[in-house]
Formats: C-alpha cells, structure tokens, sequence
C-alpha cells in the first residue's frame, strides 16, 4: 500500500521516506529494463544502453530544470500533471484500470526506489550531463 502524500502545485515537497535516496541506486532502476523501464521512453546519459526511447523528454539535465519536488510528483502520478501523459503513475495503486492480478493493490516503485531515482534525476545537471556514474 502507497503512503500517503501531498500535492502541493506541481510538486510533492516532502520526500515519501525518512530515509535519503541513493543516486546509485536510483540509476541501477532508470536503467534496468524490468523494474524501471524509463529508457523504454527517455533518453539521456546512459552510455552502457546502447537502445534508449525518443516518445519522452531528455532526462541529460533534468536536475537542472526541475526540484526534488517536481521530480517526485512526476515519478509518482505524472497524470497529475499531465492528464494525457503516458508515463506510468509508478507510485499509484488505485484507480487503475486493466491492471494484471498480480500487479493489484501493488505500486510500480516502493517509496524507497522513489526517493532513490529522484537523487540520481537530480544528479543530472546542465553542467555535468554524465550526472551519477556507474
């Protein structure tokens, strides 16, 4: 079961665990094809995925143009900000439709794999677009 959290504009300023994310960790998930998918639709400074998507925006930066924040409210139910998004709500369990038997009442992310992409999307600066190495 997700915990709660709130929405504050057009980000969730508290983070969702009393624990700080892990920027390593974070990236092993925005790489790894089963669990985070994120390359499936963003591209950015992945060099070891030789295959990355073209259907979302660049992640090379992000940290620079969005706050820790913005980046949760858009990890955890991006349809909140954009109602015809198809990024998946990774930290939402209710409210969906045709979801597997397996996947109901289940989030996508635990709030820890959250906190934890968020510090390495955070990472990722104009400046320094290679963000957390490997």
């Amino acid at each position: 079961m997700a915990q709660e959290f709130i929405v504050d504009g057009d980000r969730i300023s508290a983070p969702l665990t009393s624990q700080p994310g892990d920027a390593v960790r974070g990236r092993a998930i925005v790489v790894d094809r089963q669990k985070g998918l994120c390359l499936l639709c963003h591209t950015g400074p992945f060099a070891e995925q030789k295959f990355q998507g073209n259907l979302a925006p660049d992640l090379s930066g992000v940290g620079s143009r969005l706050d820790s924040g913005q980046l949760r409210l858009r990890l955890v139910d991006s349809l909140k900000i954009n109602p015809q998004s198809i990024m998946p709500s990774y930290y939402r369990a209710d409210g969906l439709h045709r979801v597997g038997t397996n996947w109901r009442g289940k989030t996508i992310l635990s709030a820890q794999d959250i906190e934890d992409v968020i510090a390495m999307l955070a990472s990722l600066s104009e400046a320094d677009a290679g963000g957390v190495q490997k």
